[in-house]
């Protein structure tokens, strides 16, 4: 994979328009459309050894629908991703890291040392990770064959043995990827099993997984314990309505989904973050609450698709070209946007009355599944808009208009999104 030159001198202190923080399709879409519109340095930090981020792990296919009109493999993708941002112009630098300094300002490191960077506009796209095991709290010894999906796909892709028998944990989108992958390196997928009622993924991708590979799909249905010393032998599992437990052989465990932001840069940065998404807190166009810093992709919204967050990365960075020919000046106040349960989050959730929108979409995500609800804006009491939803599904965005958007007075409190 290309992955852009590296700088082979150290710099005390340098100089780019625009820094994006992670190689993702996020930061690889905005990067490549702010260099299309502007002609100044972009440059892209990324701190594994390729870009491309998750899907540069993923051989299936199906990516790249929404945003290259074509279905390609994970790593095709990624390489297309990135060929187009270095043919944009777009410097990408692998094995680096970000940090922020003590003083606040922006820091990397990687093979060409420690450097200074000072940029017009920052734009973090560092994406989300998945919960591991210890942060559900499954209880047992720590054997060896327990995975995130991420995780998984690094072994499979670097050979390396992740065992013969498996469990996923999770029904998610993300959890068909770990089924595929296990398949692709000879592994048995004994069962999938998810604590909700149903499955998440889109009905096709259940039905391949029960009629054409044969995994039963096990719902209501919860990890209590791992057995195993040096390797993992076993599972409990344990009927959430009933509480009948079941003991399973396997020696493979992929606990996917869960996901997490990655928020550490941001906070260092002091940018606000979001109560619901857990990520930092933006408007339809990407900023922050700090000026001249925008997020896009996944850190945001955990998760959407890949060519989805593409999609949507890439309107923020035409924004930020636009921005860059501009005065900066301070922020127009942001109106927050909070959540009613059982809604867990929406995007965007900063509203700038008065400025352009950024968008005709708006972004849910519901903890429980439901037909034929409505989901309605107020603030103040005052209703700003009411937007039908035919069905409700855990792990998986409801989309709705913006509209309500324009109905949001600066003067006035907190925009609240709930279920009617």
């Amino acid at each position: 994979m290309t992955t852009g030159r590296v700088q082979s001198e150290a710099c005390a202190r340098e100089v780019a328009d625009v820094v994006v923080i992670g190689s993702g399709p996020a930061g690889l879409a905005a990067a490549t459309a702010i260099r299309r519109s502007h002609p100044g340095r972009v440059l892209v930090v990324e701190r594994q050894a390729r870009a491309g981020g998750i899907p540069a792990q993923c051989d299936h296919r199906g990516f790249g629908l929404r945003d290259l009109h074509r279905s390609y493999s994970g790593p095709d993708y990624s390489r297309a991703l990135a060929g187009q941002a270095l043919e944009a112009g777009v410097e990408i630098i692998t094995e680096t890291t970000a940090f922020i300094e003590s003083d606040g300002a922006l820091a990397i490191t990687g093979p060409a040392g420690l450097r200074h960077v000072e940029a017009a506009h920052v734009l973090l796209a560092t994406g989300a990770r998945e919960r591991p095991r210890t942060a559900r709290l499954v209880p047992g010894t720590r054997p060896a064959g327990v995975f995130t999906t991420g995780q998984l796909q690094q072994f499979v892709r670097r050979s390396l043995p992740v065992g013969s028998r498996a469990l996923v944990v999770g029904a998610e989108h993300v959890s068909f990827s770990a089924v595929l992958t296990l398949r692709e390196a000879g592994v048995a997928v004994r069962a999938m099993v998810t604590d909700l009622e149903e499955a998440q993924s889109l009905p096709v991708a259940n039905a391949v997984l029960r009629h054409l590979y044969r995994v039963p799909l096990m719902t209501r249905t919860a990890v209590v314990s791992l057995e195993g010393r040096r390797r993992l032998q076993g599972v409990t599992l344990e009927d959430c309505v009933t509480g009948a437990r079941l003991s399973v052989e396997v020696d493979t465990i992929v606990f996917s989904g869960g996901w997490v932001p990655e928020y550490g840069l941001a906070r260092s940065a002091g940018v606000v973050l979001d109560p619901g998404s857990g990520g930092p807190a933006v408007d339809a166009l990407g900023r922050t609450s700090r000026i001249g810093w925008f997020a896009a992709g996944n850190l945001v919204h955990p998760v959407e698709t890949a060519d989805s967050t593409a999609v949507q990365a890439a309107r923020v960075g035409a924004g930020m070209a636009a921005s860059l020919t501009r005065t900066r000046g301070p922020l127009a106040p942001a109106v927050p946007v909070r959540v009613a349960a059982p809604l867990a989050w929406v995007w965007p959730n900063l509203v700038r009355p008065g400025l352009t929108s950024g968008g005709d979409v708006t972004l849910l995500r519901t903890a429980e599944f439901g037909a034929q609800r409505s989901v309605r804006f107020s603030q103040d009491g005052r209703e700003l808009g009411t937007y039908r939803i035919r069905h409700l599904t855990p792990n998986r965005s409801l989309r709705v208009g913006a509209a309500w958007r324009n109905g949001v007075s600066a003067e006035g409190g907190l925009v609240t999104a709930s279920l009617h």
